[in-house]
């Protein structure tokens, strides 16, 4: 059968060339899917829409008439986010040419302290806010210094980077994610935390899934621990006989449980489905 979408000469559009295939099916209803969602979405942001918005419920009616409408609109909003974005990337520039920087941040390894900006630090983290309320930051300028005892002077270097610039180089996030999930979890830094959380997943392999599950029950994520005794259990013996494992069951033994209990229990379902 041609397809009236993907045939190389669809200009006859009568029975049975105004037929489509069942791949440009598939794919022609995994838009809409995705159209209504963001319609959806979309709805319950901004309720006092006006009627001839693309994404009122009138223009449901023909979702893929729409679909050119739809992605010009987003397109228009990644631009008005790309200029917001530029706007706001002043402070990267404030603090890496410490213009009117009014603190010190030591680091733990005895490292040079890195000048940063107390207001910023404030509105990024409540404990930076109440650390920088506190009295002992209220000392002259010379003395004004704070310090982060669990980062070393590269780790502390990406903290304020991503603080003031909401995003982090690939080659730094991979090489201090664990640090800097830790500081996030201890200073209560959210959005910190989320990145290193969807950092962490996209790159979950037999290699570091045993140091992921390790720092999400230090930080009581569920979701990463969850996702990490998951991907254990599927690979078992890659992970359980290698020599990572065997340094890392003597220091988490409570672990080590709960990665046998998972594989038992998975293999009980399996045998249960089978």
């Amino acid at each position: 059968m041609d397809c009236s979408i993907c045939s190389s000469m669809p200009f006859m559009l009568r029975p049975p060339r105004n037929t489509i295939c069942g791949a440009c099916f598939e794919g022609a209803k995994s838009v809409i899917t995705l159209m209504n969602k963001i319609e959806g979405d979309h709805n319950k942001a901004a309720a006092d829409k006006s009627s001839n918005s693309v994404f009122s419920s009138s223009n449901s009616c023909k979702p893929l008439a729409n679909l050119l409408k739809m992605v010009n609109s987003m397109k228009e909003v990644e631009v008005e986010l790309n200029k917001k974005l530029n706007f706001l990337s002043g402070f990267v520039t404030a603090f890496r040419e410490q213009i009117h920087t009014d603190i010190q941040i030591k680091p733990g390894n005895n490292g040079p302290p890195l000048p940063a900006h107390r207001a910023l630090l404030a509105a990024r983290s409540e404990i930076f806010k109440n650390m920088l309320d506190s009295d002992g930051c209220k000392a002259p300028p010379s003395d004004d210094t704070i310090t982060l005892p669990e980062l070393n002077h590269e780790e502390l270097e990406s903290l304020l980077d991503f603080l003031y610039s909401g995003s982090l180089a690939t080659d730094k996030m991979e090489k201090h994610v664990y640090s800097l999930f830790l500081a996030a979890d201890k200073y209560e830094i959210p959005y910190l935390q989320e990145f290193c959380e969807r950092h962490m997943l996209a790159s979950l392999n037999s290699s570091n899934v045993l140091d992921v599950l390790e720092i999400s029950d230090v930080c009581s994520n569920k979701t990463l621990k969850e996702t990490a005794l998951n991907f254990i259990v599927r690979n078992m013996e890659d992970i359980v006989f290698s020599p990572k494992y065997e340094a890392f069951a003597p220091k988490n033994a409570h672990l080590s449980v709960q990665i046998t209990r998972a594989f038992l229990l998975d293999a009980k379902t399996r045998r249960i489905n089978a």
